[in-house]
């Protein structure tokens, strides 16, 4: 214990590397958003009427991820919200992240953050869906005013509560008196809007808005500005900002990861008692995220997403040639008989199949065969050495 006192203690007396950590977190919102001044004003244009009072078309916002697109809809919503603070506008924006367990995994919890966000107080079950509805109505209703909502990783949402719900949200103008709702849905799936019921499509993409990858000079610039407010001066290596730089572009231009990798690679100099991070330091923090990256994706899965996974895993390390999507489809059927999971349809299988493929989980090369159609040539696309680890989480998951 006395040991344990003074590392403490010493930790404290060595100061740390970093000025301002919470600069290199992905909740950060910064005075200046660089390089998405475009799609900053196209989101400006399409909700101003809320200003107004006036209902503001819904939005879609979709794009990889990193690319920006939650950074400039909370920018926008932030300045908008002063605006109308000051002149006495009833605006009121509210963020959702719908991926959050025990806020949006159904219909009734969804509804009822939306009301507790209004003010009203909703058990977190117990009440009747209806009844639900019926407060969140009636908090909506109290007054004259517009209310966005921004549902964050919109497809969380709908994987989890069915489509339906987007079409409630979108319809809900219809039975209000007095105030508008818009609703805001973004996304990193650039395929989600392809499954929706196409009443719920239109209503939610009314805009639509697509968010490019940064390239490696964008990162670079975001990169030097987040760490001048991060860090104390000279403590990144000349190397670190250009290699973290590369390393986030070859991931298909995600600033989030750029900006995770710089912090990871501080806290391990921090952690090492090193004054300076070095391209070490880069390298083992690339090594870390990619590793906590995968075993993250695998646990926040729906259980039919891992059901499919398990059943990849299982078909691929068994057999000695190319893995296809009808030996898959059949190990998973196997499977969620005995688990009794109500089976999908092949296709569906053949549709997260691509998610997994998307999430970069799994390698998934589609295959011509002539007259007898299409399939996917399938292969693992994570490190041998988390396989097992990966397999165990599916395990107590599935109950398997």
């Amino acid at each position: 214990m006395a040991r344990l006192t003074s590392f403490f203690e010493e930790f404290l007396e060595r100061g740390s590397i970093f000025a301002n950590k919470k600069v290199l977190q992905s909740n950060y919102i910064p005075d200046e958003i660089e390089h998405r001044d475009e799609q900053i004003e196209a989101i400006a244009n399409i909700l101003a009427p809320a200003l107004r009072l006036e209902r503001p078309s819904n939005l879609f916002i979709y794009g990889k991820t990193g690319t920006g697109k939650t950074l400039a809809a909370r920018y926008t919503a932030e300045k908008m919200v002063g605006v109308a603070k000051e002149r006495g506008i009833n605006l009121q924006i509210f963020y959702i992240n719908c991926k959050l367990k025990k806020i949006a995994d159904t219909e009734y919890r969804l509804i009822a953050e939306l009301a507790r966000h209004l003010g009203k107080a909703i058990p977190p079950t117990g009440l009747p869906t209806d009844e639900v509805y019926t407060i969140f109505y009636q908090a909506l209703d109290a007054r004259r005013q517009v209310v966005i909502f921004i549902l964050d990783e919109v497809d969380q949402l709908v994987k989890k509560a069915g489509d339906e719900i987007i079409y409630n949200l979108t319809r809900i103008n219809s039975e209000l008196k007095q105030s508008q709702v818009a609703i805001i849905g973004i996304s990193n799936d650039l395929t989600f809007c392809n499954d929706l019921d196409p009443r719920v499509k239109s209503s939610l993409s009314e805009e639509e808005l697509v968010f490019p990858p940064y390239n490696a000079l964008q990162i670079q610039t975001i990169l030097k500005k987040r760490c001048g407010l991060a860090f104390k001066e000279t403590v990144l290596d000349e190397g670190v900002i250009p290699k973290c730089a590369a390393y986030a572009a070859r991931e298909h231009g995600d600033a989030r990861r750029a900006l995770e990798l710089v912090r990871v690679a501080g806290e391990l100099a921090e952690r090492a008692g090193e004054q300076t991070i070095l391209l070490k330091h880069l390298d083992e923090a690339e090594e870390k995220i990619e590793r906590d990256r995968f075993l993250d994706v695998v646990q926040h899965q729906p259980k039919q997403f891992q059901a499919t996974l398990y059943a990849v895993i299982a078909v691929a390390q068994s057999a000695k040639g190319p893995v296809f999507t009808g030996e898959i489809y059949d190990t998973y059927k196997d499977l969620a008989g005995k688990l009794g999971l109500r089976p999908l349809t092949q296709r569906r299988v053949s549709d997260i199949i691509a998610e997994l493929d998307m999430l970069g989980l799994i390698n998934a090369k589609v295959i011509s065969k002539g007259r007898f159609g299409r399939t996917r040539e399938i292969a693992l696309n994570m490190p041998k050495q988390l396989i097992p680890k990966i397999t165990n989480i599916l395990k107590e998951d599935l109950g398997v």
